[in-house]
């Protein structure tokens, strides 16, 4: 028979005849927990104080600026002031104001370029991925063909684009009639929409696919066995398993698209109504030598693209840094150890 000896440092300081409580036997792994976590801490220090130089130390910097006006003739003296002059909250004021008209076309045309790309993006990278699931001769070509449009640099693809569409290019050839997509108009938008859907489908296709090649093909088997057909198959299977990674891949395209500037900014040009988003409004109005104003857009876009991710991870549930994955591992190790104790 196998006798169980107690370790010394349990027993040690207890009374005879006292029972070893629970609470004794967990005292030293409760001390390696806040061990181990101030060595989480020490390590994770430099990561956050990187993070505190490159992003808050510039949003602060960003909001400071916006409560300053432009240099120009200073009424008092009547010489033109050296330093910006503090004006508080006057720069939000104009934007909702003067300058209104030209800030909601921008933000609709933020959201509108967000809402329809990203839309069409989820549809054809989803398609994407179950392509290049398949096993078949080649399969390696195909992805490498699918992936090429992600590798290509924004402002290249920008410059592919605007050669497509000229007046005499590859576009107006195909549709059999000429049509002047890089001027104001709506095909402008339609211009911006099928480049920017072309370069950035795979990003979301990556994602899912990594999604889809950790299901397990016993669930699609036992699928088959029960007679449910692919349509069946993708709409209860694929789909709610592949949901976390696709979440994630739809959260990061809505933030990349509210910031987008450079690709409408080569492939239409600067200034054009039809086009213009509230990046490229900050920019233009930063190379105009109007700080404070180009900082109170920043700072506006900057609260619109945190409140959509807000809402993304509070109401769709997406698991950015995997805390629902970590929640999942430790029910089940405490189901494992129910299970060993009973």
């Amino acid at each position: 028979m196998t006798k169980t000896e107690i370790p010394p440092a349990v027993t040690e300081g207890r009374r005879p005849g006292e029972p070893v409580t629970r609470r004794r036997l967990t005292a030293k792994p409760a001390r390696a927990t806040a061990g181990s976590g101030r060595m989480a801490a020490l390590l994770v220090s430099p990561t956050l104080l990187v993070l505190s130089i490159v992003v808050i130390y510039p949003t602060l910097m960003a909001l400071k600026e916006s409560l300053y006006g432009p240099k120009g003739l200073d009424p008092a003296t009547g010489f033109i002031s050296d330093t910006e002059p503090f004006v508080a909250l006057k720069n939000y004021a104009d934007i909702f104001g003067e300058a209104g008209e030209r800030f909601w076309n921008a933000f609709w045309n933020t959201t509108f370029f967000t809402v329809v790309t990203v839309g069409l993006e989820t549809v054809i990278g989803v398609a994407m991925a179950l392509i290049m699931h398949k096993a078949f001769r080649g399969r390696g070509f195909v992805r490498a063909g699918i992936l090429i449009p992600w590798a290509v640099p924004t402002a290249i693809s920008g410059l592919l684009w605007r050669w497509i569409f000229n007046s005499d290019g590859v576009a107006n050839a195909l549709i059999g009639h000429q049509i002047l997509w890089t001027t104001e108009g709506f095909h402008a938008k339609v211009a911006v929409i099928i480049a920017e859907v072309w370069k950035t489908a795979p990003f979301i296709g990556l994602l899912v696919l990594a999604g889809l090649q950790v299901i397990p093909k016993e669930v699609y088997e036992a699928a088959r066995l029960d007679g449910a057909r692919p349509p069946r198959q993708f709409w209860h299977i694929t789909l709610p398993l592949v949901k976390p990674a696709l979440l994630v891949a739809v959260l990061f395209r809505c933030m990349d698209a509210l910031r987008m500037f450079d690709l409408p900014y080569i492939l239409v040009g600067a200034q054009k109504h039809s086009v213009e988003t509230l990046s490229m409004l900050a920019q233009n109005e930063a190379s105009n030598v109007r700080f404070g104003p180009a900082s109170a857009y920043a700072v506006l876009l900057f609260l619109y693209v945190f409140l959509i991710a807000l809402a993304f991870v509070r109401l769709l549930g997406a698991d950015l840094v995997g805390e629902g994955a970590a929640r999942r591992r430790r029910r089940k190790t405490e189901r494992r150890r129910m299970e060993v104790t009973a």
